[in-house]
């Protein structure tokens, strides 16, 4: 949701200058990861090709990219179509969110809601077309985990694993990529309470319109309703950037 990655504070050790080498990187991966640059599901370039990106020696990178696997932001898989994959998009600070936020313009803003209400609209349109009327689906479990979640981190990825069941149902890997990745945008920004007013309850209500939709398989029906929810978090977030907008101001014409 902005064009610049987010400057964030160090997380990684730094005992000597090998060590800040290497935190170094694995942070500025993370950082690209964490704004959407690289997206959820996404396999890196070959060791190789960034290890000559960044300038260092293949093996500083593998120690790099060690650090992102013990965090679970990436995992590295065996075989043909093997590599290093993103599995899960750091979770940003308050301070990092709000100053993201405050570089993004709201046209930019607007971009990005008009991309989500497509992808998620379609997906779970497609979801109540093809789920099969004797077919279970967990959407209610996942509402109701959502709701129960405890802090931003917890919140945002029981709201996340609602979605990405949406974009599976919908047989549409693009969809489902679309998904992971817009997600993996917006939850850090929408459940952090010094941005976003979102309402678990009022989220869960709406949840549960989509699900009731897409189980009895009225499409149109399920498609308006997952659209109505993407609105309903773009008016948050841009309550949210507006706020934020208006307290830096101030700041500034404080004697």
């Amino acid at each position: 949701m902005q064009q610049q990655p987010l400057r964030r504070a160090r997380s990684y050790e730094q005992d000597d200058a090998a060590g800040t080498q290497i935190g170094g990187i694995a942070e500025r991966i993370s950082a690209a990861i964490s704004v959407g640059m690289i997206s959820v599901g996404e396999r890196l370039p070959s060791e190789a090709e960034l290890a000559n990106q960044f300038g260092i020696a293949v093996a500083t990178l593998r120690k790099a990219l060690a650090k992102l696997r013990e965090l679970g932001i990436v995992e590295t898989r065996r075989g043909r179509n093997g590599g290093t994959f993103v599995v899960q998009a750091p979770f940003p600070s308050a301070d990092a969110l709000k100053a993201s936020l405050r570089g993004t313009s709201l046209v930019a803003l607007r971009d990005f809601f008009d991309e989500h209400a497509a992808i998620s609209g379609m997906a779970a349109r497609l979801a109540a077309e093809r789920i099969s009327p004797q077919q279970q689906t967990r959407l209610a479990e996942f509402a109701f985990q959502a709701r129960e979640a405890r802090g931003a981190r917890e919140t945002a990825t029981a709201d996340n694993r609602f979605h990405f069941e949406i974009a599976v149902l919908s047989h549409s890997q693009r969809l489902l990529t679309g998904e992971q990745r817009l997600q993996s945008e917006l939850t850090p920004f929408l459940w952090q309470s010094e941005i976003c007013r979102a309402s678990a309850q009022l989220v869960f209500t709406e949840h549960l319109a989509i699900v009731m939709a897409i189980e009895q398989r009225n499409a149109e029906e399920a498609q308006s309703r997952a659209i109505a929810h993407v609105m309903n978090n773009r008016r948050l977030v841009i309550e949210g950037k507006l706020a934020l907008d208006r307290a830096s101001a101030d700041a500034e014409g404080t004697p």
